[in-house]
């Protein structure tokens, strides 16, 4: 028998708070972060944040029925199929969603497919608004990993390592990766988590620079994320449908990885420098816009300041226009020749010291 770690991780104390299964709250406050983000970076690129909550309203729940239907697809002959083969049936065993069985690879297809074209339909520029909105989508998935330490799923293989984590079967219901006789395992679902902040980090880098072209941040996100998903697939015990013997999301994996690359490669990654400064230049103008105002300054100073102006400026309309003298439309040669010979008229003597 393999002695237990002193686990870094605890196994967690219980899984709901009050009516509410921790699972999703996870993975709602996920959702949550992630269009709050969106939101402000579209913000910073000088267009309305309610175009990004419009939105999030079709591309989220296209985004979880997707990740659902990958999994129950994917993970059918094991778990969908009906008993006694499988663990349970397709209906109602399809809707639990709370149980657990999310599959971000097709989370990943629906919700951006659904969010590009929703954006398209409200005539925004769909490669701008999915650089705003993609470094939301790992953020979201870090905080959403979370709910799988509140279910007990998604653990690795048995480990001795001071952050292993430990894992204690309740009521009697078995968990899917667990060994009888080991007690702590490698918190793959927190690797995860750690990895898809760093995802976060990279992304928001890359973009501040502005060099990649207008949409490829979209497969920089894809590449980055499932080469991730590829090192910590391998490590995880629990049960999984297998292609030739190796993992489904193994594959997925791969597959991901080569369309995020060729994503960004596509048509060539880079702006033109002109391009770069441009978009540059966007931000930077709404950053002195907004810190045009400082604490000290009077907010009303600049209307103060229009107001004196207009009071100062002739009224047009106090002008009596009876005391304005026509100017003749027609004027002879006579009057012209009458004009010069006055203005001649002025010697040195009369003219003004300089």
């Amino acid at each position: 028998m393999m002695s237990a770690a002193p686990a870094f991780i605890p196994a967690p104390p219980f899984d709901s708070l009050g009516p509410f299964r921790l699972y999703g709250l996870m993975i709602a406050l996920g959702v949550l972060a992630s269009v709050a983000l969106a939101r402000r970076r579209w913000a910073a690129r000088g267009n309305d944040p309610e175009q990004i909550s419009a939105i999030a309203l079709w591309a989220v729940p296209a985004g979880l029925i997707g990740s659902r239907i990958y999994h129950v697809i994917t993970d059918y002959d094991r778990l969908y199929c009906g008993q006694p083969r499988c663990e349970r049936s397709l209906i109602p065993g399809a809707f639990e969603i709370w149980n657990g069985g999310l599959g971000i690879p097709g989370g990943i297809i629906a919700g951006v497919a659904v969010g590009i074209f929703v954006g398209y339909r409200m005539g925004v520029d769909w490669r701008d608004c999915v650089d705003a909105a993609i470094p939301g989508l790992p953020l979201a998935q870090a905080i959403g990993r979370l709910g799988n330490y509140f279910n007990q799923e998604l653990f690795g293989r048995p480990t001795t390592v001071p952050w292993a984590l430990k894992v204690e079967p309740k009521g009697g219901m078995p968990l899917d990766g667990y060994v009888p006789g080991f007690e702590t395992y490698h918190p793959t679902f927190a690797y995860e988590l750690i990895w898809n902040l760093g995802v976060v980090g990279v992304l928001l880098w890359i973009d501040s620079k502005r060099r990649l072209g207008k949409g490829k941040l979209l497969g920089a996100y894809v590449a980055l994320y499932f080469l991730g998903r590829l090192w910590i697939e391998a490590m995880r015990s629990d049960t999984a449908t297998e292609v030739f013997g190796i993992r489904v999301n193994i594959w997925t994996s791969i597959v991901g990885i080569t369309i995020g690359v060729v994503i960004v490669l596509w048509k060539g990654p880079l702006r033109s420098h002109a391009a770069t400064a441009e978009a540059l230049a966007v931000e930077s103008f709404l950053s002195v816009e907004a810190g045009s105002v400082e604490d000290g300054d009077d907010p009303h100073a600049a209307d103060a300041a229009a107001e004196e102006t207009e009071a100062a400026a002739p009224d047009a309309g106090s002008i009596d226009p009876d005391e304005v003298e026509p100017a003749d439309p027609v004027a002879g040669p006579e009057e012209h020749a009458e004009a010069g010979d006055q203005a001649g008229a002025l010697d040195d003597s009369e003219s003004p010291k300089t």
